[in-house]
C-alpha cells in the first residue's frame, strides 16, 4: 500500500502517474530507464491492463523491455517504430531551462536516441533531482573500450578550458569490472561540480575520438512533472512558459503498491 512507500517513492510514483495520462491509445511511447521511469511503466501497465490503453512502447535498455512485458505493454524497436509521440524518463538532474543530466542508470545512449525521435519529451521527477545550475551530479560520458584510458586523459585535458569547479573523472564500475553498457561500452564520470555551460561542453566532449555520447540533454525536454509525498504534482511546459500544481488521489495506486518490486 502507498503508506509503505518512502516519501522519495511516494513522489516518484505521482509524477509517473500524472505523466501517464499524457499517454493515449494508439501511442507509440518511449520507455525511460531507472527507478522513476519503472514507476511510469508499471502505471502504463495498469491501464493497459484496466482500462483496455493500446499503446506500443519503445524501452531504452533491457530491463525496461523486461518489465514492459511483465506488465502487458507491447515491446517494439524505434526501427520498427521509426518515430515516437512521446518519450517519458526520469533525469538525475534538471535546471530552470529544463536540460538535463542522465545517464545514472547507464541508458543514456539509448535514452538520447529515443527521446530526440519523439513529437515531445516528459520527465519525471521528484524535487531532489531539480537544480539551479547542473554538474552536482557525475556527468556520463559513454565511451568505446578500445583506447578509453587515452579517451579519459583527452577528456580531463579538455575539462581544463571548460567552465566546470571540478575535473576528476572515474571509469564506472561494476564491482571489480568496468560497467558495460546494453552498446558495450564503458562509462566515464566527470565529477565536475558545476557546470558553466552545458551547451558548449556536450558540442565539446561529441567532438573527440571515443567518446559515442554524454549525458546532457539540452532542448529535448518539454515538460518536467515534479511529483511530492503530500500528493501534489507539479507541471512545468518549457514551450508554452507555464507551471501548474495539481493534486494525485494517492489511494488510486493500490494494485501498483502490491506487486512492486523493483
Amino acid at each position: 500500500m502507498s503508506s509503505d512507500l518512502s516519501p522519495i517513492d511516494k513522489a516518484k510514483f505521482i509524477s509517473a502517474k500524472r505523466a501517464a495520462q499524457f499517454v493515449e491509445s494508439g501511442m507509440k511511447v518511449g520507455l525511460g530507464t531507472g527507478s522513476t521511469a519503472a514507476w511510469l511503466v508499471r502505471c502504463l501497465g495498469e491501464m493497459v491492463r484496466d482500462d483496455g490503453l493500446r499503446i506500443k512502447g519503445v524501452p531504452t535498455s533491457t530491463r525496461t523491455a523486461e518489465l514492459a512485458r511483465q506488465v502487458g505493454i507491447e515491446v517494439i524497436s524505434l526501427d520498427e517504430a521509426r518515430w515516437l509521440d512521446l518519450t517519458i524518463d526520469g533525469a538525475d538532474e534538471f535546471d530552470g531551462d529544463l536540460n538535463l543530466i542522465k545517464g545514472g542508470g547507464g541508458a543514456l545512449l539509448q535514452e538520447k536516441i529515443v527521446a530526440t525521435a519523439s513529437d515531445q519529451m516528459i520527465v519525471i521527477s521528484d524535487a531532489s533531482k531539480e537544480v539551479e545550475t547542473l554538474g552536482a551530479f557525475p556527468l556520463p560520458v559513454e565511451v568505446i573500450p578500445f583506447g578509453w584510458q587515452t579517451t579519459q586523459a583527452l577528456i580531463e585535458e579538455t575539462l581544463v578550458s571548460m567552465d566546470v569547479l571540478g575535473r576528476d573523472t572515474a571509469l564506472r564500475m561494476n564491482g571489480a569490472v568496468p560497467y558495460v553498457t546494453d552498446e558495450g561500452n564503458h562509462i566515464l564520470d566527470l565529477h565536475l561540480r558545476r557546470i558553466g555551460n552545458a551547451r558548449q561542453l556536450a558540442l565539446v566532449l561529441n567532438q573527440m575520438p571515443g567518446v559515442v555520447e554524454n549525458g546532457l540533454f539540452i532542448d529535448i525536454c518539454d515538460r518536467v512533472i515534479m511529483g511530492f509525498a503530500d500528493g501534489r504534482v507539479e507541471l512545468r511546459d518549457i514551450n508554452e512558459g507555464t507551471v501548474d500544481t495539481e493534486r494525485i488521489d494517492l489511494t488510486e495506486g493500490t494494485n501498483i503498491f502490491a506487486d512492486f518490486s523493483d
